[in-house]
């Protein structure tokens, strides 16, 4: 496939429509939520009038067509992350299911009381509160890697943490949500399992931008969302390597999980069935699959480099902007995610005025309070690019900042709103 992004745009039907009064969408929140291809749509209607029943102990046609089609979707993420078998591949609701997966299941079957789970201060809640509620729960600790005023972490700093702390987990992002640094999953990964910690990469914002290769990572747990993939809502992939799985005991209790039940008590069944109690989202993991395929026929280098483009004429152009405070590092160390905030403007102002203009961005703290505090920024506004935006969007994007400086720059101060909870 020949990437040009004014021709993918034709194969997302929402892209087509218009939003403030008749301005086109350039829809610039992609870093919350992607949007969905007309292949994506179709398989999953596909699957709804045609094939859809529950699946795995049915016996009837339709059932073993829904669970060919489910366990095909696993072996297509499988081949997606390069992962060793389709059985070190768990389906779970979102990137947050799958840390708290980790978090219920081998934390507390592995840590305990004095000892540390190591992040970086620049993660997502949902890779936060799950280790501060096992913290609750054992008695173990929460560490912070803090990073330097470019928005990086040099190795060094982890290398020290590693050695002080002697962390039974470091969990960190591959791709930061609110500052874009790409941090180094397979660097990190050797440098924490010669200190002996297991490893889990939050990859939600790395999978739908670059090659993710968890053989090559070797990382014990990678976690990534289907909705920021092309995919649909309500599903998410834990990979785990197979011996974990396998020795890890089961999160949740119900049907799909067991091998049998007694009036005495149950016995779980293989990984990763064990790891998927109830009905799985048959329709959602089939969208998934085709998702995941899309993005292989466009390329997943051909979309970093083009994110990388629009990161780097929007980030040039927002530092040229007087009052202008763009966040985390240069593009080169970044993925397509530009956030900023403006001299007494608040970010909220700054979006609601992009939307009179079409253009839509993220306001508010993007589920990051922690990175934001050190920071000392109270919310963010956040442009975030993907395959299907183009020079042009990027253009409106600035011209339209440029106009909320003139708004509201001679104003006095911004107005102080409460802050937003988003992803």
């Amino acid at each position: 496939m020949t990437f040009d992004p004014h021709q993918l745009r034709d194969d997302f039907p929402i892209l087509r429509r218009t939003v403030a009064s008749g301005q086109p969408l350039a829809y610039l929140d992609n870093a919350a939520s992607t949007q969905r291809p007309q292949v994506v749509i179709d398989a999953m209607s596909d699957c709804y009038q045609n094939y859809y029943a529950n699946v795995h102990r049915g016996i009837h046609t339709l059932s073993e067509e829904s669970t060919a089609a489910y366990e095909a979707a696993r072996v297509t993420t499988q081949h997606f992350l390069n992962a060793r078998s389709s059985r070190e591949i768990v389906f779970t609701a979102g990137t947050t299911a799958g840390i708290n997966t980790v978090a219920r299941s081998w934390g507390h079957a592995n840590v305990g009381r004095g000892d540390v789970i190591l992040v970086t201060i620049a993660e997502h809640h949902a890779n936060i509160v799950p280790w501060h509620q096992l913290a609750e729960a054992v008695g173990c600790r929460v560490e912070f890697l803090p990073i330097n005023q470019s928005g990086t972490i040099d190795d060094s700093v982890v290398a020290q943490a590693l050695k002080t702390h002697r962390p039974k987990l470091f969990a960190f992002t591959a791709t930061s949500n609110v500052l874009g640094t790409n941090f180094p999953a397979q660097s990190w990964t050797e440098m924490a399992h010669r200190s002996g910690a297991a490893v889990l990469v939050d990859a939600a914002q790395a999978a739908p931008h670059e090659v993710i290769d968890v053989q090559q990572w070797d990382a014990d747990f990678v976690v990534f969302s289907g909705h920021k993939v092309c995919g649909p809502t309500g599903i998410g992939v834990l990979y785990a390597k197979l011996e974990h799985l396998e020795a890890m005991p089961a999160f949740l209790g119900g049907g799909g999980m067991i091998q049998t039940v007694t009036t005495e008590g149950f016995t779980a069944t293989e990984p990763p069935e064990k790891f998927e109690a109830g009905t799985p989202p048959i329709a959602e993991a089939i969208g998934l699959a085709e998702a995941l395929r899309y993005l292989q026929r466009v390329g997943l280098d051909n979309i970093r480099q083009h994110e990388n483009a629009l990161c780097q004429r929007a980030d040039q152009a927002l530092r040229q902007i007087e009052g202008v405070d763009v966040l985390g590092p240069m593009p080169d160390l970044k993925g397509g995610i530009v956030s900023f905030t403006m001299d007494r403007i608040h970010a909220h102002d700054i979006a609601q005025w992009l939307d009179t203009r079409g253009v839509a961005v993220r306001a508010g703290h993007h589920c990051a309070m922690p990175l934001h505090d050190v920071l000392g920024k109270t919310a963010s506004a956040r442009a975030s690019f993907y395959l299907y935006n183009t020079v042009e969007e990027v253009d409106r994007f600035i011209e339209a900042v440029q106009e909320v400086r003139k708004k509201f720059a001679s104003k006095g101060r911004r107005r102080r709103r409460p802050p937003v909870t988003n992803a």
